[in-house]
């Protein structure tokens, strides 16, 4: 892991140029996916299943394609009572803070007695996309299910990949507790071309969300527009801003905790002690050889891992507003005095307790997150993406009277001929 001293007059032209490391896509990945995804809206079952077998080496059949009421009863006698208590746990605390982020309809009457409000509608249709390769997370189900669930949600319908026909148990589980209402055994970009679009066997939705790998990540991309999708997710990064007080086994443990996810996960830590970081570039080194994904995660500390050593903690909180990362620990003593300087971040965990493996899991916001810089627009995913708020307006005899006229003046300005004849059409009757 590289230590990178950073003076305060080239501090933001060096941060930069870390996030402009990020991996080049290759045109031959994105032809690839565009000829899935043309092919599912040409073939539909016949191409999602034909890309099935190739990939995940599954005959798949209409009949074989949504996971059976058998097969939910077998993976619930397949788990443990204690990882099914726990997932019990995170979904009820999920559920309690989705319900608090629940926005409130208003209606109110302006001063001329004009009606003006807005309506909360869900959205109708939801796809969720829940990955099965390297790794399965049952987790996601419920992160993803559950805020949609909140909303409103009529129907949710989940992908995940099967490699020879196999989901893990605990998803399928997690599925059943967050209340999605149809799995389908299929994955990759014919997944989400198949919700976009619909096919013989796969009802269209209207929006899907979801992690996946740079196939998933392009489909979805492609298919934008179409159906409204929750990001163009990157690879998972934590920025943990530390000033030495707290142990360097911990700070080591959580940049490890997200370099395992995959060989091109963020780990970053800022710091205004160079021994600090000596300290945890030993730590890393011990816990690495600990790990049973050691290979994936030494790659990442190898190839994406930075020591950034500033002067002091308002330059770290500048590096963290730069990069604008999808995990955020502040570990300093007093950390809510640097939250009032934090503009961009995905998830913030405060204190040297509050290991982000915890929002992953139980402290109940969704842990599908902003990535790569896109914490600077955009927000957790939430209740709120599965809502529509659509305006509601209702114009009295007095507005019409005392607004008629800049309406008509602004019509006219801008051409709109047609626009101004609406309003004074109502005037001459």
């Amino acid at each position: 892991m590289r230590i990178v001293r950073l003076n305060k007059e080239k501090l933001e032209k060096s941060v930069r140029g870390f996030r402009n490391r990020d991996i080049e896509k290759d045109p031959r990945v994105e032809l690839s996916v565009r000829k899935v995804v043309n092919s599912v809206i040409k073939q539909g079952d016949r191409a999602v299943f034909s890309y099935t077998k190739k990939y995940d080496n599954f005959e798949i059949t209409r009949d074989t394609l949504k996971v059976s009421t058998h097969e939910f009863n077998n993976a619930k006698r397949s788990i443990s009572n204690e990882l099914n208590s726990y997932l019990a746990i995170a979904a009820k605390r999920i559920r309690a803070y989705q319900r608090k982020k629940l926005p409130k309809e208003k209606t109110f009457t302006d001063s001329f007695g004009n009606k003006l409000g807005w309506l909360v509608r869900p959205i109708e249709k939801v796809g969720i996309y829940v990955p099965g390769g390297k790794a399965s997370y049952p987790s996601t189900v419920l992160m993803t299910a559950i805020p949609a669930k909140i909303a409103g949600v009529e129907h949710i319908a989940m992908v995940t990949p099967s490699p020879n026909g196999e989901i893990n148990p605990a998803v399928l589980v997690a599925a059943t507790i967050a209340g999605v209402d149809s799995i389908y055994k299929i994955g990759g970009a014919q997944a989400i071309a198949a919700l976009a679009y619909g096919t013989e066997s796969i009802p269209k939705v209207d929006k899907i969300v979801g992690p996946g790998n740079i196939y998933v990540t392009l489909a979805k991309k492609l298919v934008y527009g179409e159906v409204d999708i929750d990001s163009i997710a990157g690879p998972t990064e934590v920025l943990i801003i530390s000033d030495g007080s707290i142990p360097s086994d911990w700070v080591a443990a959580d940049l490890l905790a997200q370099a395992e996810h995959d060989e091109m996960s963020i780990p970053i830590l800022v710091t205004n002690s160079i021994h600090f970081a000596r300290r945890v570039i030993n730590s890393l080194s011990v816990r690495l050889k600990k790990l049973k994904r050691m290979k994936i995660a030494k790659e990442a500390v190898k190839r994406q891992g930075r020591i950034f050593v500033v002067d002091d903690l308002h330059d770290a909180a500048r590096v963290a507003n730069l990069i604008a990362p999808e995990h955020l620990e502040i570990f300093i003593k007093n950390p809510r005095r640097l939250l009032n300087k934090i503009k961009h971040a995905g998830a913030i965990f405060l204190g040297p307790l509050s290991t982000e493996a915890f929002g992953d899991y139980v402290a109940g916001p969704s842990h599908v997150l902003p990535t790569g810089g896109t914490a600077r627009f955009s927000s957790p995913l939430s209740v709120n993406d599965f809502l529509k708020m659509p305006s509601v307006i209702s114009i009295s005899k007095t507005g019409f009277k005392k607004l008629r006229k800049p309406v008509v003046g602004l019509a006219n300005s801008e051409g709109l001929q047609a626009h101004a004849l609406s309003v004074e059409v109502r005037v001459d009757n």
